[in-house]
């Protein structure tokens, strides 16, 4: 069973891209005794370090931050617009309620043009980010009290039990932040092949920035990724659309829109699950990237270089879900990979 009350505390503290602290802060109160070094770049990136038996390196990632906005005008009403940190499906936001970072916490509600009032060409048109405001239910002065222009916004939602899933605002990406954790907790104490550079990423979600910074710093012989992947099996859907599905098992990265994982790696994870008889499934992304990309083309030489996706539903949307025996797959295959990197043939 997976830890419900660490994985509730990672999706329920706030990490806007470029603004990580407070959930960098948990995750390394949560790592330090876990591992032989730990460090912070300047980037923010968290960086812990297991030393292993031999002189090469795996890097690991997962990315801290979450898709959040940013406050970029209040008006004369008190009512805040503002610019997403992100990519979001602005279809899910109507009456969703956030929360504004700015010199306190501050309640809000996203909102729009009642339907009531709407044309029959509004009702007709899909909404976008820019109809949407946010209102505090607090005066103009009271507001400009609380709240600047830059003031970060995360969304508000706990995470609950749904049958064998979990669904949580910000499992893009915490649930991947969480299965590294459990690595770190799974490897304390054993002997690995290879140095392991378990990083924390930020500013993924705004361009695989925070990645690129640790990957060149790093310089790794081999790369690991953990992010969510699209789990689009519901109604309407067809086979060719689904790219993964809830409950069949972790996801081996083939390829997605920025990256084409090493033939190498995908058949070392694909032996590691057969071997280890975990459940997995293949993922062919067409659109969309994640870190992968940098961890395998940023350092000196590149990286040997693939990813572990967890199928989520709800990608980008204002509540994620994931099933738990995945995750639990994905802490196995994870585990399996590194204590096994040393047999890997990477000769092509």
């Amino acid at each position: 069973m997976i830890d419900i009350a660490l994985l509730t505390d990672l999706c329920r503290i706030p990490g806007a891209p470029g603004y990580e602290e407070p959930i960098r802060k948990y995750v390394k109160e949560q790592i330090e005794p876990l591992v032989d070094e730990v460090r912070v770049d300047a980037m923010g990136n968290l960086v812990a370090v297991k030393t292993g038996k031999e002189d090469k390196s795996l890097m690991v990632t997962a990315h801290l931050d979450e898709i959040s906005f940013i406050v970029s005008h209040i008006d004369d009403d008190g009512f805040l617009r503002f610019q997403p940190l992100g990519g979001f499906d602005p279809k899910t936001l109507t009456a969703q309620r956030v929360i504004i970072h700015g010199r306190e916490d501050v309640m809000g509600v996203m909102g729009c043009k009642p339907v009531h009032l709407m044309t029959k060409e509004e009702k007709d048109k899909p909404l976008q980010l820019k109809d949407y405001f946010i209102d505090t239910g607090l005066s103009k002065e009271d507001v400009k009290k609380k709240i600047d222009i830059g003031d970060v916004i995360t969304r508000e939602r706990e995470l609950i039990r749904m049958g064998e899933c979990v669904n949580a605002k910000s499992l893009d990406n915490r649930i991947s932040v969480y299965v590294l954790i459990e690595l770190l907790r799974s490897l304390k104490g054993k002997t690995i092949p290879y140095d392991l550079y378990a990083v924390f990423t930020v500013q993924e979600e705004v361009g695989l920035r925070g990645a690129k910074t640790a990957a060149s710093a790093v310089d790794p012989n081999f790369g690991i990724n953990l992010d969510v992947t699209v789990a689009f099996d519901l109604p309407g859907a067809q086979s060719q659309e689904k790219v993964s599905k809830l409950g069949e098992g972790t996801a081996i990265k083939i390829l997605d829109g920025t990256t084409i994982c090493d033939v190498r790696m995908v058949r070392f994870m694909k032996d590691c699950a057969e071997s280890g008889n975990i459940k997995w499934q293949a993922e062919v992304l067409p659109a969309g990237g994640t870190d992968t990309a940098m961890v395998q083309r940023a350092g000196r030489n590149g990286s040997i270089a693939g990813g572990i996706s967890i199928p989520c539903r709800n990608l980008h949307q204002v509540i994620e879900m994931v099933h738990i025996k995945d995750v639990e797959a994905s802490i196995a295959l994870l585990k399996e990979c590194v204590q096994r990197i040393d047999s890997f043939d990477h000769k092509f």
